[in-house]
């Protein structure tokens, strides 16, 4: 086999240069398309009524999503030095140890817009109505910070609820928190449903929380509306007693963003929280579970901040603030998010935890009697201690 000869000037133009090798491969890898993401990743150690411990996540953010099997989803709640508690939003039966759980980096957001209205959904806005889905154009993170205090603008528009015995006695203004409280059947749903039904032609869209409640009893609120046409301008957002208790902690908060959207566009939003001492206890469950000390009433040590964080959101807002949350397509109007939260109390004690911690952040309160009740009196005002902060401003003479 004859053998091929080059002359040493043709093997040094044969050699690459190193450089050039490096450039080649720059520019293969600059038009390389990058599609891996990274992920932090760590594994169940324990599952125990809803709550679930994970060792690994070293990465994980306080409140934020994680991604267990079957397209499931928790709330990282506790970071502790060698372990994660969080809760599973959902069914939890499928979860074992070992399984696999992913950092997503969100936080928990639900749907939010006028394609709600009309429907009824659960605590992460899915509909649990019949009708199909829900195309929303927008979401947004169930928890917020309030507006500040130069964002605000003073209660001055009343909001008419349709009851004599309220609008003269303990009116209730736009922007405005009234607590409804007293025992258990005193009418306290139905001072709230009056008042959602009275809104129509009123130009106020209503969200109706529903927390802790039996299912006939959402249903039986659902027909009331839908009889009066209200469900025109309803939101209903229903955790009921059969979920678990993450879906009740979290559902006022997703019916709160949802009427933010209003508020935030110049609009105005009810919104009703039936009730929040069942809200109370679905947390204190979830503590307890978590290991966190108990407070008072076995309550944990930020049931204050559970519910001072929620209806501190409800407020009048000045047109500057609607201006910048629009990006300039609003301009001078205010929008006002008025809140309306029920607590029940046991045997007429509102001297109770929950009750006296609402009672002091609300602007007034509508307490409602068994006795009066009983005697016919509907509603069933107690007006030596029903008292509005700033109603008296706007109460239409």
């Amino acid at each position: 086999m004859p053998q091929v000869r080059h002359s040493h000037q043709e093997i040094e133009s044969m050699q690459l240069n190193p450089s050039e090798i490096s450039e080649l491969i720059k520019a293969k890898i600059q038009n390389l398309p990058i599609t891996a993401e990274a992920h932090t990743q760590g594994t169940v150690v324990s599952v125990t009524d809803g709550i679930v411990r994970i060792h690994g996540l070293n990465d994980v953010m306080q409140g934020e999503m994680l991604a267990f099997p079957q397209n499931t989803y928790g709330l990282a709640l506790n970071l502790e030095r060698d372990s994660v508690g969080a809760v599973i939003l959902g069914e939890y039966a499928h979860i074992s140890e070992g399984n696999t759980v992913t950092c997503t980096g969100r936080i928990l957001e639900v749907p939010v817009g006028p394609e709600l209205i009309g429907r009824v959904v659960d605590a992460l806005g899915k509909p649990i109505d019949g009708k199909g889905a829900i195309e929303a154009k927008a979401t947004s993170p169930i928890e917020k910070i309030a507006p500040g205090v130069i964002e605000r603008q003073s209660v001055t528009q009343p909001v008419q609820t349709g009851l004599k015995s309220i609008d003269s006695m303990v009116p209730v203004g736009r922007g405005q928190r009234e607590l409804i409280i007293g025992d258990r059947q005193t009418g306290k749903t139905a001072v709230a449903i009056d008042t959602i039904i009275n809104q129509k032609g009123q130009n106020m869209t209503c969200i109706y929380v529903a927390i802790g409640q039996k299912a006939s009893s959402v249903v039986n609120v659902v027909r009331k509306l839908e009889e009066h046409g209200a469900m025109a301008y309803t939101i209903v957002v229903a955790a009921t007693a059969s979920e678990s208790a993450a879906m009740q902690f979290i559902a006022p908060y997703s019916g709160c963003s949802m009427g933010e959207y209003f508020r935030d566009r110049g609009e105005d939003a009810l919104i009703i929280y039936d009730d929040l001492t069942k809200q109370a206890w679905a947390y204190r469950q979830i503590s307890l579970l978590l290991r966190r000390p108990p407070g008072r009433e076995a309550y944990p040590g930020d049931v204050f901040y559970l519910h001072s964080r929620l209806l501190e959101r409800a407020a009048r807002v000045n047109p500057d603030y609607v201006e910048r949350m629009t990006k300039g397509e609003v301009k001078g109007k205010t929008g006002s998010l008025t809140a309306l939260p029920i607590i029940e109390t046991q045997a007429g004690d509102v001297t109770a935890f929950v009750p006296t911690n609402v009672i002091s952040i609300t602007d007034g309160q509508i307490f409602l009697e068994t006795d009066l009740f009983n005697a016919g009196i509907r509603p069933a005002i107690n007006a030596g201690i029903s008292v509005s902060r700033v109603g008296g401003q706007h109460k239409p003479r």
